[in-house]
């Protein structure tokens, strides 16, 4: 079945002209460098503010948000065409469930994916979540394993409800740097990543504020506490990572279905059946001629070698 083609972002006609002309210019960059199709994935624990985001980037209520509802059961990708560039965005369900890992919630969206090419995966948290636990750890460890430690290669962390007075009388850039510490710590363990790899490849960490409360500017963005215009600095850390020299993700069947365990250690068997043979086999056939050097030879067999007739 052929793809539909993707609606018209009108949604980007309701940001303001600042914001409008900050967009086209990063998407434009975008297309310099080839680039004219831009896939996000939204993943993270259920209730951190996922589908919000989708719906303030894209500037439309697209994915349904209530703090009365649960989250879908399915991925949902939303796509949209300007001037040429077309931006899919991928809504997916959290992935907790009662304290653990939903492995349905994952083999759900693995499927969904398939065939699919990730550029860039925006692993969503909130900032006001004071710290991490061995849950955390998990889901950075099943994202890991459904796509490859690459993965993180292409991410940037987004931690919403941005608009936040940090408790303990804490200075907020303080609170913002040691809630990120925290998390990057937290992805480093998860997906097993050294301390040289990491530096090769830091993941960025932006700020969100979804609500309708967020406070403005005078070219009426929508602002972070220290007045950054957060949805083209976001767009813009994004076109950063797309540009770090990494691949994009595809989402085959191979990925999927992981290694085939007919296939694990075949590698191996080559050695395995060599150090048997020369520390094994041979130190047996060894003994066993040993011991029939050793052994004393029946009369019949003495007789047959002309021994037996033999005076000593």
């Amino acid at each position: 079945m052929a793809s539909r083609i993707p609606r018209e972002w009108f949604g980007i006609q309701q940001f303001p002209a600042v914001t409008q002309s900050k967009l086209h210019e990063l998407l434009g960059k975008l297309k310099e460098e080839n680039v004219s199709t831009l896939t996000i994935l939204l993943m993270g624990k259920g209730g951190v503010g996922k589908s919000s985001t989708l719906n303030s980037i894209m500037g439309e209520r697209l994915a349904p948000v209530s703090a009365f509802q649960s989250e879908g059961l399915r991925p949902i990708m939303c796509s949209r065409m300007r001037a040429g560039f077309t931006l899919n965005i991928i809504d997916t369900p959290g992935l907790v469930e009662g304290g653990y890992v939903s492995e349905q919630a994952l083999e759900v969206i693995k499927r969904f994916l398939l065939n699919k090419t990730i550029d860039v995966l925006l692993y969503v948290d909130r900032l006001d979540a004071y710290r991490v636990d061995s849950l955390d750890i998990q889901v950075i460890k099943a994202i890991t394993d459904t796509f490859g430690k690459r993965i993180w290669q292409r991410t940037l962390v987004v931690l919403t409800h941005a608009q936040l007075s940090p408790p303990d009388g804490l200075n907020y850039d303080d609170f913002f740097a040691r809630r990120s510490e925290a998390l990057i710590k937290c992805i480093r363990l998860g997906a097993c990543i050294k301390k040289q790899e990491f530096e090769k490849s830091a993941i960025p960490v932006v700020l969100v504020e979804n609500s309708g409360r967020c406070r403005t500017n005078d070219n009426g963005e929508k602002i972070l506490p220290d007045g950054t215009a957060w949805i083209p600095n976001l767009v813009e850390v994004i076109t950063v990572v797309i540009s770090n020299g990494s691949k994009p993700i595809t989402v085959d069947q191979k990925l999927i279905e992981g290694p085939n365990a007919d296939e694990r250690g075949k590698f191996f068997i080559p050695l395995i059946l060599a150090f048997q043979y020369f520390f094994v086999v041979k130190v047996i056939q060894k003994a066993i001629k040993q011991d029939i050097a050793k052994e004393s030879k029946p009369l019949w067999e003495l007789r047959d070698m002309g021994v037996a007739n033999r005076k000593f």
